[in-house]
């Protein structure tokens, strides 16, 4: 059951991430990680969630995530309070990737999907692994859902189709 444009955000989705912290924000450093009910966080704001198959992949960290950090400003002046990027390795792995691009603070929130849990869930995750999608979430509602279909690709779930359709 793909989510689609007009659905309500599921309850019960938490994920898991180590919230950014200046005293660890060495990519050596490790924090600890917390439960993040992104279900309830995101019931008042408007959110863009988008997943990669996998942190530190050339795909995902080549092709996908430079496009959101550039557009982060244009992001925020459309109304984006919350930009968060998701995979299934583990929040330290996630912490890790958002260190290495140099992301400070919660620009972007770096999710665990554990075992793909939330992705099989919508039916958007490939043998455990999170697939490559992007979804715009407005106080709870579902307005722009989208998965890739061919591996390699970004193209409905990049920034510019984020961007185009907020």
């Amino acid at each position: 059951m793909a989510l689609k444009p007009g659905d309500q955000f599921p309850e019960g989705v938490v994920f898991q991430y180590i919230p950014y912290a200046e005293e660890s924000s060495a990519i050596t450093a490790c924090g600890i990680p917390i439960n993040y009910n992104a279900s309830k966080e995101w019931a008042d704001k408007k959110v863009v969630l988008f997943s990669v198959p996998g942190a530190f992949t050339p795909t995902c960290s080549v092709n996908h995530m430079p496009g959101y950090i550039k557009s982060l400003p244009q992001l925020r002046a459309k109304g984006v309070q919350v930009v968060a990027v998701v995979a299934s390795n583990d929040p330290y792995v996630m912490s890790a990737w958002g260190k290495a691009n140099q992301v400070k603070g919660e620009d972007i929130l770096f999710l665990s999907d554990p075992e793909a849990k939330f992705s099989s869930s919508i039916g958007w995750a490939n043998n455990g692994r999170t697939g490559r999608y992007a979804i715009i979430i407005d106080h709870g509602k579902v307005t722009y859902a989208q998965v890739e279909t061919e591996r390699g690709v970004v193209k409905g779930s990049g920034a510019d189709a984020v961007l185009a359709h907020l």
